[in-house]
């Protein structure tokens, strides 16, 4: 019979076991001590492995363990927990002009747009594993885009983390992320960060999709031209 997906656990028999290839479950009430299946042993306990319509064995058997066969965890807890371990957080915008209190933009002039100081929990790529019971998943994110909400209705979708801005540029338009703001006034510059976590482990795979937010406030004014007679 080829290989199948089979839940990891099932109500009526029990927990799956990779091990023996059938889902397991303490015996009740189990035999007596002068069965054979106890093999002469006094302690421990008897289970059932139940494969009905699994697999083309028997579809079940007791046997004698000293100790609980292992649960094998869901992979998608453990998936989850490997995103945890990531400490994943929102960007820190960079952002030319500087949105700090008291600098001014201008109407039409070119906005400049990234990620300042990217790093594994704020872009990726990040890899994280979780355990359970000699079981485990491995999880890979990365940031695939930002979207940047410029407060006037505006958005800017960037792949990349933009470019940084240097006084060497002068008033050129950023090369990969930026906005020029039409009128004027005072924005809330919105990023938001789009992650794409893929995992894998204990026979299955998965994505995760997680999204984090960060804002800054600017200021853009006009520029007044004076004119003397």
């Amino acid at each position: 019979m080829p290989p199948r997906e089979v839940p990891c656990s099932n109500p009526e028999l029990g927990t799956w076991s990779n091990a023996r290839a059938c889902y397991i479950k303490a015996a009740s009430p189990p035999p007596p001590l002068t069965d054979a299946v106890w093999s002469g042993n006094t302690t421990g306990s008897i289970y059932r492995c139940s494969a009905s319509g699994i697999w083309s064995g028997p579809g079940s058997y007791l046997f004698w363990a000293d100790s609980a066969p292992g649960v094998v965890p869901d992979p998608r807890v453990l998936a989850q927990q490997a995103v945890t371990q990531m400490r994943l957080r929102a960007v820190t915008i960079g952002m030319a002009p500087d949105p700090s209190p008291g600098s001014v933009g201008l109407v039409g002039l070119p906005i400049w747009l990234w990620v300042a100081s990217p790093d594994q929990s704020t872009w990726g790529p990040n890899t994280k594993t979780a355990s359970a019971g000699g079981y485990s998943v491995t999880a890979t994110g990365k940031v695939t885009r930002v979207v940047w909400s410029m407060g006037d209705g505006g958005t800017v979708a960037c792949t990349s983390t933009g470019t940084s801005y240097t006084d060497s540029f002068g008033m050129s338009a950023s090369p990969d992320c930026g906005y020029r703001y039409p009128k004027q006034g005072t924005y809330t510059v919105t990023a938001t960060s789009y992650w794409t976590i893929n995992w894998s482990g204990i026979g299955e795979s998965g994505v995760i999709n997680q999204t984090y937010t960060s804002s800054v406030v600017v200021t853009i004014g006009e520029l007044q031209t004076v004119v003397k007679g």
